[in-house]
């Protein structure tokens, strides 16, 4: 196991995008996050991984731009 294998993926198996903020409803990441996860630094997936809470709770606000 690589350094960039450490921290798991949030995938839960549930890939649908919202056609809108191009945001996963199941983990919360965007498009770009998930087709870069294997090759982001230990410390960017940290950083995606804190914001996910804060995004899968606005999954249900009326406003989603704040992504």
């Amino acid at each position: 196991m690589s350094e960039n294998d450490s921290i798991a993926t949030p995938c839960l198996k549930i890939c649908v995008l919202d056609p809108a903020t191009r945001v996963c409803e199941g983990c919360g990441r965007t498009l770009e996050e998930i087709a870069r996860w294997r090759s982001l630094t230990p410390a960017e997936r940290e950083a995606v991984m804190a914001d996910l809470p804060r995004r899968l709770a606005r999954r249900a606000a009326p406003d989603k731009t704040d992504y």
